[in-house]
């Protein structure tokens, strides 16, 4: 790799730790400090370069050609090492494999299919908002984001209720993964590496409920869509990616809403902008903070060359609060703003395949909540839950006003 010495252009270099605890906490001043240093920033303490404006934040996501997912999102480059577990089939795939695979998802998660969820996953939702409601005090996290999610979304997959406490644990690492081996990595591996035979086993056939995610999938291994062998890694993709940044999705909406009270009012007084108030809210403090993509050919970012192989870190976080993109509210929380390509769920051929179902969880135990419960506040001081992906908390305690 290039050093920042012989490159066309002079490279800006921040000697800051991405993936320091101080960072992950809170990393809206060194997004800041990224942005302004340029297009391209060098990071000497792993030797990556990082993109955090949006322009070319939202550009390398679309173009899979230059910026390959397929040698690992993570900082682990799967042509030079080897990954931890068998890579992801939709996550750290390229086309034309990875357009195979996407075309089956595509499948499984029609509209129509998703429409047909609405009415558990609504009865879900008022049953836990109602229960909620009548509360003065409440945790966000363990009240809310890590009950409705680990309920209505295994519920869809198939997955059985017995062992879910495993969903988490193994979620936290998959994600912490994607960073270095630091020791947000050691404590993960520690915690759930005894559950990952766990989590493969139930991505078999038969422990999946029949009308689910999960055996759609396996329908498509029949028809000759997949293999068998790829049926259970296609299982896993949905499971990892679709429950724990949904958690993190609506911990942190329910978290940002909190802190700026008048917006929930207005949610209250129309309760139907709760679709709306997810979308800005995955802007405002995005669960997925960063993906790594690896160069496949020479390339130059106003006149920053790159050369073939080059790991590069993209802040979807710090590119969600530019305000080259989004103006001067860019770190504000507006419930009425046109939130509209945001990266939270990627760009691209890469974007989150799951974000329909996502979304419809977000929308319905918000709208739910927001019926409910005239005010919410903070009551007491948010503590992070620190991952090398992930931005969220461990607990978020909240006092409310019932309507």
């Amino acid at each position: 790799m290039p050093t920042p010495d012989s490159l066309v252009i002079e490279v800006p270099i921040l000697d800051e730790d991405p993936f320091s605890h101080e960072i992950l906490s809170s990393p809206y001043g060194f997004h800041e400090r990224l942005r302004e240093a340029g297009p391209v920033v060098y990071l000497p303490k792993y030797d990556i370069y990082a993109m955090g404006r949006y322009e070319h934040v939202h550009s390398a996501l679309q173009n899979w050609e230059t910026f390959l997912s397929g040698r690992g999102v993570g900082l682990t480059d799967f042509k030079k090492e080897k990954p931890w577990r068998a890579p992801s089939l939709l996550l750290e795939a390229d086309p034309p494999d990875h357009t195979g695979f996407r075309k089956v998802m595509n499948g499984v998660l029609t509209p129509r299919v998703v429409r047909t969820l609405r009415t558990t996953f609504h009865k879900a939702a008022e049953e836990l908002a109602e229960k909620l409601a009548r509360r003065k005090s409440f945790d966000l996290v363990a009240d809310l984001a890590e009950v409705y999610p680990i309920k209505v979304f295994p519920d869809a997959l198939g997955i059985s209720e017995e062992g879910r406490e495993n969903l988490l644990p193994y979620g936290a690492l998959a994600f912490n993964a994607f960073g270095p081996k630091n020791d947000l990595l050691e404590q993960a591996l520690a915690t759930a590496a005894p559950v990952q035979e766990w989590i493969m086993a139930q991505c078999g056939r038969e422990k999946l409920a029949p009308g689910g995610f999960g055996a759609a999938i396996w329908d498509a291994a029949d028809r000759g869509e997949i293999t068998p062998e790829q049926a259970p890694l296609l299982v896993r993709s949905l499971l990892g990616a679709g429950l724990d940044t949904t958690v993190y999705g609506i911990g942190n909406t329910m978290y940002g809403l909190s802190l700026h009270p008048e917006q929930w009012e207005t949610i209250h007084s129309e309760p139907n902008l709760a679709k709306f108030a997810f979308d800005e809210a995955l802007r405002f403090e995005s669960p997925v903070q960063t993906f790594f993509r690896t160069t496949s050919r020479s390339v130059e970012v106003e006149g920053i060359h790159l050369a073939e192989g080059t790991k590069v870190l993209l802040f979807l976080g710090s590119a969600n609060r530019d305000p080259r993109k989004w103006g001067d509210t860019a770190s504000q929380l507006d419930v009425r703003r046109n939130a509209a390509g945001h990266v939270a769920f990627g760009m691209g051929v890469h974007q989150c395949v799951g974000q329909p179902v996502a979304r419809l969880e977000a929308e319905l135990v918000v709208n739910a909540l927001a019926r409910r419960i005239k005010r919410i506040e903070l009551d007491g001081e948010p503590v992070p839950k620190l991952n090398n992906t992930l931005k969220g908390w461990t607990s978020v305690p909240v006092k409310v006003t019932p309507a």
